[in-house]
């Protein structure tokens, strides 16, 4: 696994070296992508001996469990090859790629619609590749793929520990939470951020049981590349560094040499994003980009001290109300947790202590923004949920949580099932691409579509169309400049208005169009080119 993290930020820098020296083509990046997988390919069946995976046996149980999991894959896979629909995606995470494909080069988007164009980018770098090769589809299973990932690492990650089968319950928890399953089917970079950050809790693990640095170091690389993929990540770092004292007071070690590990996992946790960094600070004067500016960034909420009164109530919402689930078997198994803790070595400590702290942290600074943004902890609780599970010793127990988990998880694929069944008639042709977005796509929510087709039959290749009021401008396929960035001196012989009237200092210009459904209007004044 950490391969195959290595290979892809590897390959993230090579599209974002690209994108700064301007020349971000499809052909450059198709050659750069088929070399780099060539390359990828001969030493990993050079080195690898995969013949060995077949030997691997499971028992009855197990191979139902695993049978579960393949389905819940399917109905995900299901919503990842049908056209993108979600809010984010079709606002920054597609539209900020296929605007550098555009113009052939990465920079910065000034205004007040695409500023997070300076942010790390990792998995967009990615969507840059996919959209390069075919559509958004491609991007969408990139990041369906990242949830494939995390199913292997937290396997692989439980087997240190526990049974195949209770390893597997562990992969059940964690797939049928509803918001993995509808991350699953977007262009959203959430499961990549969680393949990174699972990667680097196992890289502590390592480090904690071998006491190789060579571990500390691959740990950090992983929170870097955690970091890169959603620079939120960010707060994971104060996670981690209770994992440092923890460990610090286990092992009896010196202060001066807790700060010198955290100190080279710090490092290279900032190394890797740095680029990224160096790049928004020689745009805007900030490395950090839009935070810590006057934009007014994820409205969510900011550091606060939690209001007691209300604090039961947020964690029923957290585990049983989230408007993007998570899975009630997280809060049935927290008694258990409790009851096995106190006799549990310090390595499962360590997964307890992450749990809590992660809760945490999420609650103070992410709560209000959803279930997506705890995800990235809950490969780790779904283990040490998993060793609850186990270490109770108790055959009834056992029984009466496997089928537990087995319930939620169909319970999940029934409900993702019928999500996802509105793609179907797309994927076996029975209606087209073009009507489906037009009937799913939201557009008093900000979304466009040319439901008829106009601007495709009016606006030429030579034109370019002002818009004022548009907000998620994937779908926009035609030359176009937002009035969030349009600058002086840019020419324009159109202008398209969506869900207000046409300005002022523009009520000379005809309208040409109308469409009902998307509040579209589109003007012009005799066709003339003008100048901003």
């Amino acid at each position: 696994m950490f391969e195959i993290a290595f290979i892809i930020g590897i390959y993230s820098y090579l599209i974002f070296a690209i994108g700064i020296l301007g020349i971000l083509y499809r052909n450059n990046i198709i050659v750069v992508s088929i070399v780099y997988l060539v390359v990828v390919l001969y030493f990993f069946f050079k080195k690898k001996r995969l013949h060995n995976l077949g030997k691997i046996k499971f028992d009855k149980t197990s191979k139902f469990l695993i049978l579960i999991i393949v389905a819940q894959v399917a109905v995900n896979f299901i919503g990842a090859l049908g056209p993108e629909i979600s809010f984010d995606s079709l606002w920054y995470h597609l539209v900020l790629p296929k605007i550098f494909l555009l113009n052939h080069a990465i920079s910065h988007i000034s205004g007040g619609l695409l500023y997070y164009s300076d942010m790390p980018k990792l998995t967009e770098m990615f969507y840059i590749g996919g959209l390069s090769f075919g559509s958004e589809i491609i991007a969408k299973v990139i990041h369906f793929s990242f949830g494939l990932l995390i199913l292997f690492s937290i396997y692989k990650i439980a087997r240190k520990f526990l049974s195949k089968k209770i390893s597997l319950v562990a992969v059940l928890i964690f797939y049928s939470s509803l918001v993995v399953g509808w991350e699953s089917i977007t262009a959203y970079v959430d499961l990549a951020r969680t393949f990174f950050e699972v990667l680097a809790f196992w890289g502590i693990l390592n480090w904690f049981e071998n006491k190789n640095r060579k571990w500390l170091i691959i740990a950090g690389i992983m929170m870097g590349l955690a970091i890169t993929s959603k620079l939120v990540a960010v707060g994971s770092l104060l996670v981690f560094l209770a994992l440092f004292a923890y460990k610090a007071h286990v092992k009896r070690e010196s202060a001066l040499l807790a700060v010198k590990n955290f100190s080279i996992f710090i490092i290279f946790s900032i190394l890797i994003p740095l680029p990224w960094f160096i790049f928004s600070f020689i745009n805007t004067g900030n490395p950090f980009y839009p935070y810590f500016s006057s934009i007014p960034v994820d409205s969510g909420q900011s550091l606060a001290m939690p209001n007691l009164l209300f604090i039961f109530r947020d964690f029923y919402n957290l585990f049983l109300n989230l408007s993007d689930p998570i899975s009630p078997l997280y809060l049935i198994f927290l008694p258990l947790i409790f009851v096995v803790l106190k006799k549990s070595d310090v390595k499962i400590k360590f997964f307890a202590i992450y749990t809590f702290l992660s809760i945490i942290i999420w609650y103070l600074t992410q709560s209000a923004r959803g279930g997506r943004f705890i995800m990235p902890y809950l490969p780790i609780f779904a283990i040490l949920s998993a060793f609850a599970v186990e270490k109770i010793k108790d055959k009834k127990i056992e029984v009466v949580v496997i089928v537990a988990v087995v319930i939620v998880s169909l319970s999940s694929i029934f409900y993702r099932g019928l999500a996802n069944k509105k793609f179907i008639p797309v994927l076996l042709g029975k209606e087209s691409k073009s009507q489906f977005l037009t009937n799913n796509l939201n557009y008093s929510f900000g979304d466009f579509y040319d439901t008829d087709g106009y601007f495709a039959k009016t606006i030429k290749s030579s034109d370019k169309v002002l818009l004022f009021g548009f907000h998620n401008l994937y779908y926009v396929n035609f030359p176009f400049i937002d009035s969030s960035f349009i600058k002086k001196g840019d020419k324009f012989n159109y202008i398209a208005v969506q869900g207000s009237g046409i300005a002022p200092r523009f009520s000379d210009w005809k309208e040409i169009y109308y469409n009902k459904m998307t509040h579209v209007m589109l003007y012009t004044k005799e066709g003339k080119e003008w100048v901003y």
